[in-house]
């Protein structure tokens, strides 16, 4: 998670030793009227040496009254609150002496309106007390030893209006009246050992929808409105548990499972053991009218947060440096379920974009190892990044792939016995691995994890002893003697050395990976081989007739052919190779093109080898690059030709695919259509595209069901890119009409595409006004920052309305506009940056402003050298048609 706006930077401090937590008795009445809550606990403790002070964490809480007993002795304790640290220090006249304790709290405090710790959530009816406390957050809700080694058993009791219920992590055990009129108090069942991060509340008149799966309920809980968009949910969250049951060989460890949809809830899932809590949109969708994307998203988020509870929430991380082992796992881990049950979704296939995503952040300078110290909260909140999930995901998935899929599973459920209910660290996870396997894991994952950025292979093959070379052997005497022919192999070079975005930066470390490099040459079976050196020679029988060195695309690395190579490969790639290679090689050549290491010319030469390939995802993996033609290097003189070629080459897969779903259409198909109305009517301009898009938009924003899910994203965006105020007014309009979550953000996700500038003002307005919540609104701001079209205007607003925008901050705000600055591309601008954020500093995001210092600088000295090259092959594929532009 990430930090909220503060008039001064947390710098809290790890808590001190000596005393450690045993169990929580809590109680809390929240007012929802008054935002506002009162509570008390009972902390057992071990007291481990004599000491006349405990230390806790209290943020933003009034403690009313402290006392400490042990041994039937009770002493009022005074409390000394530390802001600027975050916790609260008891002192007691007589010392305490090793052996149980109890303190007991009486406090108070604001259900806020940020997002974090104990707040308040609403609809246009009514509010909600909800929780979340990853990081650092338990600690606003009450005091705590709020740190993830501090595992303690929970009994906790909430006083609720009458008409009201509440949701905990365990289950309800008593429901009694009172203590005043129109209340009641519920009781739930003391729960396992748990870190205090994971503990969960939610007030409200929560309506479920219920199951079970191998003898465990499960409810999925909502908003009264939302119960009819359950069913999804409630299905895939069965078929999932089922499968976790067996895949861990241990059985769900929580008793009851409550998955809960909250009207503001910035993450977009948490795993709170036994009730994970989550954002609508990820959660409620029409079970029949909703797109293959969406209930993907669903199925994959909750694999995701459930397989938390075995993998974080039954063995959690001592620290947060090794928040990876959380995260990481689970990023990795939610697709098996999905590739198991939903092949038809090819989860396989986003996990290699997942990897590339990582891989383009962290060829920057400013990235970060996987684990990373980091001691306050702004310094755990910078590592909720996608080197600490999608590199950490990666890195795993190729382990796996190394020491196959059995013994990685073995030494999983090996790690989470010896584990369970405890704390554990990285050394204990792939030690465990190592044990299973037999392998040098202790050696692979330090250099993955321990340093910051990722490996480039270079390769290069040449044939020996080709059979046409072989000739008879003659004696010394001259006599001929019997021929003895060397048998033809192939040497592939594999060499490594750091991969940089900007390759002319000067690296100070000489870094060394032990990279599991999967080889695959034609006619040869495939092979692994660790390259833990400079340059490593591989043989191959035969003369391969072209060679890949990413098998299975399952590496965490970037893969770079000599000319001669990548030519073999690119005449093969749609026949020899599977899609998720073909995938990596493009990611792979456009990194390449990004770094000046190869040309924008061999890159598209690529894209148009690969143009009846109708993978979707193989389009979606150079879709991006296009995009980014588009968007920056187009000149007036090459954007008829460019926009033409992209015609030529995606109109006839559009013909083929067509506008209209046919009746058991594959899932894919149902993509694949929306990526390439994207990119014919965003890139290509076809004004065919924009006609149909602007049509049916206008006809989703009557009647949403009567389009097609799983193209409604795209029509909408295309229609508003060429659309005027009229349509706006139609889209801010429907905002208000739309039944589903899904419908909401498909309109509302469009609007950033809008290019008229009053309309652009408008919609950055709407983002700090009240019709867009907390949670939304830096995302509508970002969206208009990321427009290339719309980001000088958008910027100069954001500047003049920062005070409106800082208004609305969450936790995620001001690092997600600072992100969206990367986009950004002239050096004026990237310098503007740079001096409003240094003038007005944002938490947590420390990190993100220097990488979109590094971004922009990228694009903006990549520019001139991109648009020459492309200018260049441009002129050599000038006849194309140009019919059908706007």
């Amino acid at each position: 998670m990430v930090l909220i706006f503060l008039p001064m930077l947390a710098v809290a401090q790890r808590l001190p030793a000596g005393v450690t937590p045993e169990h929580y008795t809590l109680s809390f009445t929240p007012d929802l009227q008054k935002a506002a809550f009162t509570g008390q606990e009972t902390i057992e403790v071990q007291v481990l040496k004599a000491t006349s002070t405990i230390v806790l964490n209290a943020i933003e809480l009034q403690l009313q009254e402290v006392t400490i007993t042990q041994a039937e002795k009770t002493q009022a304790a005074q409390a000394s609150l530390v802001q600027e640290k975050e916790q609260a220090t008891l002192t007691v006249a007589e010392q305490l002496q090793p052996g149980p304790a109890s303190i007991h709290i009486k406090f108070s405090g604001t259900l806020n309106d940020k997002l974090r710790g104990f707040y308040l959530a609403g609809t246009k009816e009514r509010g909600y007390a909800t929780t979340q406390f990853e990081s650092t957050d338990a600690r606003r809700a009450f005091p705590a030893f709020d740190e993830p080694e501090f595992k303690a058993k929970f009994d906790i009791t909430l006083t609720v209006d009458k008409a009201d219920t509440a949701i905990s992590n365990g289950r309800i055990i008593s429901d009694t009246p009172g203590p005043a009129d129109g209340k009641h108090t519920i009781q739930f069942s003391t729960t396992p050992k748990m870190s205090t991060y994971l503990v969960a509340m939610a007030v409200g008149d929560f309506e479920c929808a219920e199951g079970a799966a191998d003898n465990i309920p499960i409810r999925v809980c909502g908003t009264p409105d939302k119960k009819p968009l359950s069913a999804a949910a409630l299905r895939y969250a069965g078929e999932i548990l089922k499968f976790y049951n067996q895949y861990y060989g241990i059985p769900y460890p929580f008793g009851k499972l409550d998955i809960v949809g909250l009207p503001d809830f910035e993450a977009g899932a948490m795993e709170n053991t036994g009730a994970i809590f989550y954002r609508e949109s990820l959660l409620f969708i029409d079970d029949k009218n909703s797109s293959v994307d969406s209930h993907q998203a669903v199925f994959e988020v909750l694999a995701h947060e459930m397989a938390h509870q075995w993998f974080g929430d039954l063995v959690t991380m001592k620290w947060w440096d090794n928040l990876w082992l959380n995260e990481g796992f689970a990023t990795w881990m939610a697709l098996k379920p999905s590739q198991a049950l939903h092949p038809e979704w090819n989860a396989t296939l986003d996990a290699v974009k997942a990897t590339n995503g990582a891989l383009e952040l962290d060829a920057l300078m400013n990235t970060h190892p996987i684990r990373v110290k980091a001691e306050t909260p702004e310094e755990i909140n910078e590592l909720f990044d996608p080197i600490s999930y999608e590199k950490a995901g990666a890195v795993l998935r190729m382990l796996e792939s190394y020491v196959s899929p059995d013994v990685f599973r073995r030494g999983v459920n090996m790690y989470l016995r010896k584990f369970s209910y405890g704390n554990a660290t990285a050394e204990d996870f792939w030690n465990a691995l190592g044990a299973a396997s037999g392998r040098p894991v202790d050696r692979i994952m330090p250099a993955f994890v321990d340093q910051a950025g990722e490996p480039l292979v270079t390769v290069k093959s040449a044939c020996q002893n080709p059979p046409a070379e072989a000739k008879p052997v003659k004696s010394k005497r001259g006599r001929r003697r019997r021929e003895t022919k060397l048998q033809p192999k192939t040497l592939v070079t594999v060499a490594q050395r750091r991969f940089l975005a900007d390759p002319s930066t000067v690296v100070k470390k000489d870094q060394i990976w032990m990279v599991p490099v999967c080889v695959k040459a034609g006619g040869s079976k495939p092979f692994c081989q660790i390259l833990s050196q400079r340059e490593l020679t591989l043989p191959v029988t035969g003369c391969a007739p072209w060679v890949f060195v990413n098998g299975n695309a399952t590496g965490y690395y970037r893969t770079q052919y000599d000319k001669a190579d990548l030519q073999k490969l690119s005449l093969v790639a749609q026949t020899e190779l599977s899609t998720a290679e073909r995938i990596a090689l493009v990611q792979d050549e456009a990194a390449l093109v990004g770094a000046g290491q190869e040309s924008m010319a061999i890159f598209l030469d690529l894209v148009a080898a690969l143009h009846t390939d109708a993978e979707r995802a193989v389009v979606e993996s150079y879709s991006p690059t296009l995009d980014y033609t588009n968007s920056y290097l187009l000149s007036e003189s090459d954007a008829n030709d460019f926009r033409a070629w992209v015609r030529s080459n995606f109109q006839p897969m559009m013909m083929k695919v067509g506008w209209i779903p046919l009746a058991g259409e594959s899932a894919e198909t149902h993509t694949l259509r929306g990526d390439l109305i994207h990119i014919l009517g965003m890139v290509g301009e076809d004004a065919e595209t924009i006609r149909k898009s602007t049509s049916l938009a206008e006809q989703y924003l009557k009647a949403p069901d009567s389009v097609d899910a799983s193209m409604a994203k795209d029509v909408l965006s295309v229609a508003a890119r060429y659309g005027n105020d009229g349509l706006f007014e139609q889209y801010v309009s429907a905002l208000r009409q739309m039944h589903s979550p899904e419908q909401y953000y498909n309109v509302s996700a469009a609007l950033a595409e809008f290019r008229d500038p009053r309309v652009v003002e408008r919609i950055l307005e709407l983002g700090v006004s009240d019709e867009v919540r907390n949670q939304d609104a830096a995302h509508l701001i970002s969206a208009v920052l990321s427009n290339a079209d719309d980001q000088k205007l958008a910027w100069g607003w954001v500047k003049a309305h920062w005070a409106a925008v800082e208004k609305k901050n969450t936790m995620a705000s001001g690092p997600e506009i600072i992100n969206a600055t990367r986009k950004f591309c002239s050096s004026e601008m990237r310098d503007d940056v740079q001096i409003f954020f240094g003038e007005h500093k944002v938490p947590a995001a420390d990190r993100t402003l220097k990488q979109s210092f590094e971004d922009i600088s990228g694009c903006t000295r990549n520019r001139p050298r991109l648009q020459t090259e492309l200018s260049g092959w441009l002129q050599l594929h000038s006849g194309t048609s140009r019919a059908g532009s706007r």
